[in-house]
């Protein structure tokens, strides 16, 4: 039993960019689900495919890097609102990423998203991590 998935999901990536693996296995379920098609939206990740094995299936996430130097696209994964403290901001103080280098993925009423779309739809949610 996980008490914190996201936590788990972030772990997951954080430990495969340090081993250089190119593809990450993760359990799915719906938020891992929509935080995989922010990260592929924005660039940091370069494919992910989901897949129906056993009960809850898997996310299979292809990462992203430089061709030539290898560096990875996602420098910094790092979990904000965790389920002692969760953390929750107005749409009029949502958090800017390194000046706006970075993102926030935030889970709002309309779904997840980033902060950047979160401040033009003028919504507030929980921030659920920030990645650079």
């Amino acid at each position: 039993m996980n008490t914190d998935p996201i936590a788990d999901y972030l772990t997951r990536i954080r430990n495969a960019i340090k081993a250089n693996h190119r593809i990450v296995e993760i359990p799915a379920s719906n938020l891992k689900k929509n935080m995989t098609k922010v990260l592929f939206d924005k660039g940091y990740i370069l494919n992910y495919k989901f897949e129906n094995e056993g009960p809850q299936g898997i996310i299979k996430i292809a990462l992203k890097y430089h061709p030539i130097t290898k560096i990875p696209a996602i420098r910094e994964l790092k979990r904000v609102s965790k389920p002692g403290l969760r953390q929750y901001r107005h749409a009029e103080n949502l958090p800017r990423v390194i000046n706006g280098l970075g993102i926030a993925i935030m889970s709002t009423s309309r779904g997840v998203m980033t902060d950047k779309e979160a401040r033009k739809e003028h919504i507030g949610g929980e921030v659920l991590c920030y990645v650079v």
